[in-house]
């Protein structure tokens, strides 16, 4: 599942805690060793890092890498360094603020999480921000956005494989039914796809192509200028697909005029413990060229190596 490589040999927390306190210390901060720690640890290792740093110095792990990096290589190594549930957390409070909004995000967290994963990031963000996700998601989005996204991230959907054939085929004729009527913001829509399992919607999308004789994101392009239509295809492709959702999201972020840096750290950060090496596989698929070698035409420096390392190409 993950690409990340972790040395067969790990140090000792303690060890790569003084480490980390070399590479702070003096003129110049030592951004390679950095990345040889803390690229190469999991996630359970990079807790563990943070805690035994707080014990040895009374210092903020976080807090000093914050300090001591700037730019897209921060964002890069403090993301990856923060606990994944509180990373998410992080997100959502980032994107429900004026200046970084962002719906897709939102989304994204949403969709792509496990059920379990998402109720933590619930609590996550309840213990950080002293308010509920629901709260902050429907305080910054407003119409057919806000009906759609706070049942999204309040979401805890059945993980298992069990389908319901029979309620596959009537939902798919109700989806198809809604579309026609252009009726996109409905209320029984929006139930199905905001409370059915991944496995359910699977099945259903699956009938639609075969009674209507096409994907039913292919009739979501009525308007393709519409922000909401373009976010009720990403979410549906997000649940049943993240991979090539997660493509996508790569390939706008590399292809644009000027990198879309945050979005393409966003992604490495989030999905490298998780399904990274498949939706490389997917990028390679569809555009001919090597996940890494994209990011390496189009980043540079630290930060370069940072995501190199993430995709467990490390050449630092």
């Amino acid at each position: 599942m993950a690409t990340l490589k972790v040395p067969s040999t790990v140090p000792p927390p303690s060890e790569d805690c003084e480490q980390l306190q070399k590479a702070f210390a003096g003129w110049g901060t030592n951004e390679a060793l950095i990345i040889q720690i803390l690229a190469h640890r999991n996630g359970v290792q990079r807790k563990k890092i943070q805690e035994t740093y707080y014990e040895a110095y009374g210092e903020d792990l976080l807090k000093d890498l914050n300090s001591e990096l700037s730019s897209d290589f921060q964002r890069a190594v403090m993301l990856w360094t923060l606990e994944p549930t509180e990373r998410d957390a992080y997100l959502v409070n980032e994107a429900t603020k004026k200046l970084t909004a962002s719906n897709w995000v939102l989304m994204e967290i949403a969709c792509s999480r496990s059920s379990d994963h998402l109720f933590c990031v619930r609590k996550a963000y309840h213990a950080k921000n002293k308010k509920s996700i629901e709260e902050d998601v429907a305080h910054h989005t407003s119409g057919d956005f806000r009906k759609l996204l706070v049942p999204l991230v309040s979401a805890f959907r059945y993980e298992g494989d069990e389908v319901n054939m029979s309620l596959a085929k009537s939902e798919a004729k109700t989806f198809n039914q809604k579309i026609n009527d252009k009726a996109y913001n409905d209320d029984e829509l929006i139930r199905i796809l905001t409370t059915r399992s991944k496995a359910q919607l699977n099945a259903t999308f699956n009938q639609y192509n075969d009674q209507f004789g096409k994907a039913i994101t292919k009739d979501l392009k009525a308007d393709p200028k519409d922000e909401y239509l373009k976010l009720l295809r990403s979410t549906i492709k997000c649940l049943t697909v993240p991979e090539k959702y997660y493509e996508k999201v790569l390939r706008l972020a590399i292809n644009k005029l000027g990198t879309d840096e945050w979005a393409l750290t966003r992604v490495i950060t989030t999905r490298a413990e998780v399904d990274l090496k498949r939706i490389a596989e997917e990028y390679q698929r569809r555009n001919s060229v090597p996940l890494d070698k994209a990011i390496a035409g189009d980043t540079s420096g630290d930060y370069e190596q940072m995501l190199l390392a993430l995709m467990g190409h490390d050449d630092a």
